[in-house]
């Protein structure tokens, strides 16, 4: 298992190849793209080995393959490699955020002839492309591994011992029960999140002020409606038939809220929110899930020249990156709350403290 094809090179893609690259050297990583810009970025980045743009040749050539595709792309190129020279024991595996139609396809396609196994690491950032690779992205996530029937456990292991430089953490899961799992917690919120943001347009335009106030806690818990939308057709498409059953239930409970409201059920309503509470306040905190998490310091800072330059270089000498900052609130004669965030929970703790030790200013984790 020397010879590793990335058949694509986002950030996925060249974030496997990062670790499996920068933690063992005797492996090759060989990256594949239609992209040939791509493949030379990554290249230069030297998150690859080396590139080509013969997709024959490199599924031949390799003793692992990783469709690091949208599942649509990976659905269509499976079929293809079946008819080259591939090694006989060739291990080949995915890293879609849907897992039924991969399995079915390589079900039908592979059949008893090559070993495939199903992956997806809970992981991502809010950027893309291999300009966002990062060695630690999977450090501590789940990455859900579906073998395809006939696979023996000794080839699941063999793969678990290649990704184990990832520092995942692995769950085996059958395609059905991650589609419904990734479903309801990651692919229904974006959906609700990008149809809160349709409505608020709609009403922005009607009422302009309604942007300014969209700018605070609106803004944040629709973060997610930002992400790419090609990748989100593609991901909801693939998992359309549990999207619209949980659709129904969805409109259903919410038709049942909407009579509470009307009847005016205190005592309703006040249960659905406090049930809504505490199965949320039992979730665990920083932990990586499905959707990406976000490690926000909130830091009360004084409205005077130079308190936020204090506070960006203290993290500047003390080398912690951070990926975006963000004033919440300053008027004069209060208490400004500045908003840091960072890629992961040990950046995120680093910084609350050095940030209370070196400086007056008090810290928050939300």
């Amino acid at each position: 298992m020397k010879n590793i094809l990335m058949i694509g090179i986002g950030l996925i893609g060249s974030s496997v190849a990062l670790c499996l690259k920068g933690k063992n050297k005797e492996l090759r990583i060989v990256g594949f793209s239609e992209n040939i810009e791509e493949l030379i970025g990554a290249y230069q980045h030297k998150i690859i080995d080396d590139y080509t743009q013969n997709f024959k040749q490199a599924c031949e050539q390799a003793d692992v393959i990783f469709f690091c595709t949208p599942v649509s792309i990976t659905l269509s190129l499976m079929p293809k490699i079946v008819h080259f020279n591939l090694k006989k024991n060739v291990l080949i595996t995915d890293v879609g955020s849907t897992k039924g139609e991969i399995l079915e396809t390589a079900k039908e396609v592979f059949k008893n002839k090559y070993d495939f196994i199903g992956g997806h690491p809970m992981a991502g950032s809010h950027k893309s492309g291999f300009i966002a690779a990062d060695i630690n992205l999977f450090e501590n996530a789940y990455y859900i591994l579906v073998p395809n029937d006939g696979v023996s456990a000794e080839k699941v292991a063999q793969l678990k011992s290649l990704l184990r430089l990832t520092k995942a953490k692995f769950i085996e899961l059958d395609a059905s029960e991650h589609d419904k799992m990734t479903g309801i917690l990651s692919h229904m919120p974006h959906i609700i999140a990008s149809q809160l943001v349709t409505q608020a347009d709609n009403l922005m335009e009607e009422l302009p002020m309604a942007k300014k106030l969209a700018a605070g806690g609106f803004r944040d818990i629709t973060r997610i409606a930002s992400s790419n939308p090609k990748m989100w057709v593609d991901i909801s498409i693939s998992n359309r038939y549990i999207l619209i059953e949980e659709i129904e239930r969805w409109i259903n409970e919410l038709g049942g809220i909407k009579v509470k409201l009307a009847t005016g059920d205190r005592k309703e309503l006040y249960q659905f929110f406090e049930e809504a509470k505490k199965v949320r306040d039992e979730i665990p905190v920083h932990k990586e899930g499905v959707i990406p998490g976000f490690y926000d310091l909130y830091v009360n800072v004084p409205d005077y020249p130079g308190a936020i330059a204090e506070v960006t270089s203290i993290l500047a000498k003390e080398k912690i990156s951070l990926i975006n900052i963000k004033i919440m609130e300053t008027r004069d004669d209060i208490f400004g709350i500045l908003r840091i965030s960072f890629k992961n929970e040990k950046d995120l703790m680093q910084a609350k403290s050095v940030i209370s030790t070196q400086s007056v200013y008090t810290c928050m984790i939300s």
